[in-house]
């Protein structure tokens, strides 16, 4: 077969082709990684369009060494934001059902078989897939991921609380029809957000969604707490501003964060100013937690390092959150994202 044609499969009623869609900022090692997996496809029937946006240091070397093993096309624009890059994606692709993902992952050798058999099975216009740590993450990575996909982080209610027919994908694995950018408009310039935006307009569209747990992708995620910090930060922030676009989206369990970061405060309050007693809740739940992280991972020290990166997550979110509430709810300001400029990093 010829990897650099995009062959057609039939889905119900529906011809489709796959166009792979994948916003990049200054990410040239990750991309590589990323490539190298799609190389490795056992379903080697897909379009890549890489999306450089606006970078400092480009992928173009890393692209063009994959130029004979995939079909590749490569876009650079100026900065914009992913959302918008996504577009730029769609826009230039061949294909008329696009996958989007982040350039910090690794698909295992059977994701693009595995949505093909999933959406032969059960056609929706859009779905989106979990993430998994690799065993050759960094403890960090590992850490990260645990706090990110964990019950006892809130992290969990990403998928599993939902109900798996309006499931809301998030875009560092996700995908959906021509037809859904074609009446939706694609993402909005939201700079966070902006895939649980999409996922919610698609929805209101009339368009269904589904979870397919078996497409699952590595996620590399943030390398160190100070840029994990940040990410968690932004998406408290960005749970306000899509609370204003969408009033319907805030639910109860997304509250969990901000409540749990003034019942820490209160604690430590009270841990110093009456007892020491007051630290132990917060000692029985990094119990939990450092318990569960062990156990799964099968390494106490990203056990440990769970135990920071479960706080951090917690609070950044929190934080984000509260402030977010303050500076558009209570003050009426206008929509806002923290660290733009170091949105990728």
């Amino acid at each position: 077969m010829d990897i650099n044609l995009v062959s057609l499969i039939k889905i119900g009623e529906i011809n489709m082709d796959i166009s792979i869609i994948i916003p990049v900022f200054n990410r040239p090692t990750e991309v590589s990684a990323l490539l190298e997996s799609l190389y490795l496809q056992s379903d080697q029937a897909f379009e890549v369009v890489i999306v450089e946006d606006g970078s400092t240091i480009r992928c173009e070397t890393e692209v063009n060494a994959y130029g004979g093993k995939l079909n590749l096309n490569y876009i650079y624009k100026e900065n914009s934001g992913p959302g918008h890059s996504r577009n730029v994606g769609c826009e230039n692709a061949s294909g008329d059902y696009f996958l989007f993902l982040d350039s910090d992952c690794v698909l295992p050798t059977q994701y693009v078989a595995v949505v093909k058999k999933k959406l032969a099975e059960e056609y929706t216009d859009a779905f989106g897939g979990p993430d998994q740590a690799r065993e050759d993450f960094s403890p960090i990575q590992r850490a990260i991921n645990y706090s990110m996909t964990s019950f006892l982080t809130t992290g969990g209610i990403r998928g599993g609380s939902e109900k798996l027919d309006k499931f809301h994908p998030r875009s560092f694995n996700m995908g959906y029809s021509s037809e859904v950018f074609e009446k939706t408009g694609g993402f909005s310039l939201m700079r966070f957000g902006e895939d649980i935006d999409m996922s919610i307009r698609i929805i209101n569209s009339g368009f269904r969604t589904q979870l397919i747990k078996e497409a699952y992708v590595y996620h590399k995620r943030r390398t160190n707490l100070r840029r994990f910090f940040k990410q968690v930060y932004n998406s408290g922030v960005a749970r306000i501003n899509l609370y204003i676009r969408h009033p319907h989206s805030l639910k109860l369990v997304h509250l969990a964060p901000a409540v749990f970061t003034i019942g820490v405060f209160l604690l430590l309050v009270l841990f110093f100013i009456a007892s020491p007693y007051f630290f132990l809740p917060l000692l029985f739940h990094m119990s939990f937690i450092l318990i569960d992280a062990t156990m799964k991972s099968k390494s106490l020290f990203v056990g440990i390092l769970s135990v920071i990166t479960s706080y951090v997550q917690l609070l950044g979110y929190g934080i984000g959150f509260l402030y977010a509430f303050i500076w558009r709810i209570v003050l009426r300001k206008a929509e806002f994202a923290a660290f733009q400029k170091s949105f990728y990093k």
